[in-house]
């Protein structure tokens, strides 16, 4: 088991490298913002949106751009952010066998992006258009820029972060935190709770959508828990392996 001792100099290692990640955060910030920002925010409204964006208020288009600028930089600057994550927490995993964490990181980079952009491609669009398809001839939709910008980007953030369950099992595992045994007897709960994450993190209460993101995710709790009784098997024959 983890020590609280042990969380805490993690904790004070990951605080280093924040000036790391700002630096890059703000510089990211400013070349969006001079370069990309109206692409940007052109790709985001055509993907799920056929109608124009409005803004309510003077400042709100230019806050609604320094948001998204905002959210874009944190998004690219995501494999920055895991790699000082697990420079700060490697030490506490090295001492339980993982030597090399190289892979660790590259899967979890991968893992966000892939729940992101699906998010972006699949869910996002189809919970758009179900959200405007109760629009009718007395209710016309008029969508203000910068909520529109943080709808999309909490759910995109939400899908990325909830990618990362087999990893972050397999990990709780390695910290002999969490048992395949506990998953497999307590599996009926975890369906639940996704269920649950599923309502919540989707754009839409329908069936349909809240499918594409519970469906995955319970694929990836069960790749979770092989994961774990793999780690668990090394474990065993490493134990029974006399020194």
């Amino acid at each position: 088991m983890i020590s609280r001792e042990e969380v805490l100099q993690s904790i004070g290692r990951f605080r280093k490298g924040l000036l790391q990640i700002l630096i890059l955060f703000i510089l990211l910030g400013m070349i969006i913002y001079l370069f990309f920002s109206n692409a940007l925010m052109r790709h985001l409204r055509d993907t799920s949106l056929q109608i124009d964006l409005v803004a309510f208020g003077i400042p709100e288009s230019f806050l609604a751009f320094l948001k998204l600028t905002i959210y874009a930089s944190l998004f690219f600057s995501i494999p920055l952010v895991f790699y000082y994550l697990w420079k700060a927490f490697a030490p506490m995993f090295q001492k339980r066998g993982i030597e090399s964490g190289r892979s660790i990181l590259l899967a979890a980079i991968f893992l966000f992006y892939i729940g992101a952009f699906f998010c972006y491609f699949i869910t996002l669009p189809f919970g758009v258009r179900f959200l405007l398809g109760y629009q009718s001839a007395h209710i016309q939709p008029m969508i203000s820029v910068g909520k529109y910008i943080s709808f999309c980007t909490f759910f995109i953030f939400g899908f990325g972060l909830t990618f990362e369950l087999p990893l972050i099992l397999a990990l709780l595992s390695y910290l002999r935190v969490v048992h395949a045994s506990f998953l497999t007897r307590n599996r009926r709960y975890a369906i639940l709770i996704i269920a649950i994450a599923a309502a919540v993190i989707t754009p839409t209460p329908d069936m349909f959508n809240m499918s594409l993101m519970g469906g995955p995710l319970y694929v990836l709790f069960e790749i979770g828990i092989i994961l774990v009784k793999i780690i668990e098997r090394r474990r065993t024959q490493t134990d029974a392996v006399p020194t």
